[in-house]
């Protein structure tokens, strides 16, 4: 049904981010490009969430207008 797998770009950043010292200027630095990939991910997802809405409505305006026409 749904694909709730983490890219491997994304896990690949969290474990490199665990070998880092908290504070640590590597710390900071990945863990804004841990927060750029997340971001991408999270957009990706809600724009193929928001094309599936758009599709189903159309394919439901269109069996409607099907059971109309008969």
């Amino acid at each position: 049904m749904h694909d709730y797998t983490i890219p491997q770009d994304i896990i690949k950043i969290q474990k490199k981010l665990t070998t880092f010292e908290k504070d640590s200027r590597n710390y900071k630095k990945y863990t804004k490009i841990l927060a750029k990939h997340i971001k991408s991910y999270t957009m990706k997802k809600r724009v193929n969430a928001h094309i599936k809405t758009i599709e189903t409505i159309e394919k439901i305006e269109q069996e409607g207008i099907e059971d109309i026409l008969k």
